[in-house]
């Protein structure tokens, strides 16, 4: 039976992984990885610095993120965080966002691997499978993304599946105050690689409602 949901049906495979929206007891994994340290204790790849809280403050606040982007969902604007599977166990997350979709078909994406799986060519599946979502999928024109300049892990999986420099801009690390300069980047159908990684979409025709890609039914639009 089909989920009420049917963002929790939505499939996306690559070579290694496979990418859907986690369940709750998956999310406890997720945020042992997360507390585990996604990186050194002096680099800090992140503007807002949400993997460094204590706990239990950082557990908490991990499940309200998640419980968030579901409750504040609309075919508009939406956050879909997707969990990336590896052997059946969660490694990382691949999120995408997109505020006035229908009208601007642009989203931004941003994502983070544990460190046990890092430098395995994984960060590249997982871009390539939320490219294929936005450009395939839901006819998007453009992927934004960025990463604070020093951080070539980020840099050269952009660089593989054809982002191009949209401009630097100095930012500020939210605990600290400190100027930092980011690289933004896009890509386009045009521009993207789609060759590089092979992705299948599975179950997505369900969702794209909820994704503002074409009306809703009376059925399935009530109280979204």
């Amino acid at each position: 039976m089909a989920h009420p949901w049917p963002l929790f049906d939505l499939r996306l495979r690559t070579p290694r992984l496979e990418l859907r929206v986690p369940a709750d007891d998956d999310l406890l994994e997720l945020a042992a990885i997360a507390r585990a340290g996604l990186h050194d204790p002096d680099v800090h790849p992140f503007l807002v610095p949400w993997d460094e809280l204590p706990s239990p403050a950082f557990e908490r606040q991990f499940l309200l993120f998640w419980w968030r982007t579901r409750g504040s969902w609309s075919p508009g604007d939406w956050t879909l965080p997707l969990a990336a599977f590896l052997e059946g166990r969660p490694v990382g997350i691949q999120d995408l966002t997109a505020r006035g979709f229908p009208q601007r078909r642009s989203v931004l994406t941003g994502s983070w691997l544990g460190r046990d799986v890092q430098g395995q060519g994984l960060g590249t599946e997982m871009r390539a499978a939320a490219l294929a979502l936005a450009f395939d999928g839901l006819g998007a024109l453009e992927a934004t993304s960025g990463y604070l300049i020093g951080n070539r892990a980020s840099a050269g999986v952009s660089a593989k599946l054809g982002y191009v420099s949209n401009g630097t801009g100095i930012r500020r690390l939210a605990d600290r105050g400190e100027p930092v300069l980011e690289q933004a980047l896009r890509v386009t159908p045009e521009t993207w690689r789609r060759d590089l990684v092979p992705v299948t979409i599975e179950n997505l025709e369900p969702c794209l409602g909820l994704f503002g890609v074409r009306p809703q039914t009376p059925e399935e639009s009530a109280g979204v």
